[in-house]
C-alpha cells in the first residue's frame, strides 16, 4: 500500500519585526548614555554661564586636576608632593617635551586660588600655550 505524504509547509521566521524592536533599543541605549571621563580625584567643577564647550579631539592632551584639598594628579596619575616642581616634571614627562598639546585645568570649585595658580604657573613655565579652564554650565535662573 502506497501512501501519500502530504506536502510540508514551509515555516518561515519573520526577522523585520525582530530586526525593528533591536534597532530601538540600539537607539535607546545611543540616547541615553552619558559618556564621562572618571578621575581618581573627586572635583566638583565651579559654574559658568558663557564659554564654548570642548571638542572631541583624537590628540593626545594633558589634564590637571586638582580637588578642594589642592591635590594635584596629571592625566589621572597623583603626584607625591603638590608643590610646583613635581607638577613641572609630571607635565613633563607625560608631554615628552611638545608644548603644543592642549592642556586642560580640571579645579574643585573650591580649591584654593594659589592652587590653580601653581597649575597655570607650572604650565606657563614649560611654555605651554594651549590652555583651558573646565567648568560645567550654570543652570539656567528665572
Amino acid at each position: 500500500m502506497k501512501f501519500r505524504r502530504k506536502q510540508r509547509e514551509n515555516v518561515d521566521i519573520n526577522l523585520v519585526s525582530l530586526i525593528d524592536v533591536v534597532f530601538v533599543l540600539l537607539l535607546f541605549f545611543v540616547v541615553t548614555t552619558t559618556f564621562t571621563r572618571e578621575t581618581q580625584l573627586r572635583v566638583e567643577l565651579p559654574e559658568a554661564v558663557s564659554g564654548s564647550p570642548a571638542e572631541d579631539q583624537q590628540v593626545k592632551q594633558l589634564d590637571i586636576a586638582i580637588n578642594a584639598e589642592g591635590v594635584f594628579s596629571v592625566n589621572n596619575q597623583l603626584l607625591p608632593k603638590n608643590d610646583l616642581s613635581s607638577l613641572m616634571d609630571a607635565l613633563q614627562k607625560e608631554s615628552n617635551g611638545d608644548t603644543n598639546l592642549p592642556l586642560s585645568i580640571t579645579a574643585d570649585g573650591k580649591t584654593q586660588h594659589q592652587s590653580v595658580i601653581t597649575a597655570m604657573d607650572a604650565a606657563g613655565k614649560l611654555g605651554f600655550s594651549h590652555l583651558r579652564m573646565t567648568t560645567v554650565e550654570a543652570a539656567p535662573t528665572h
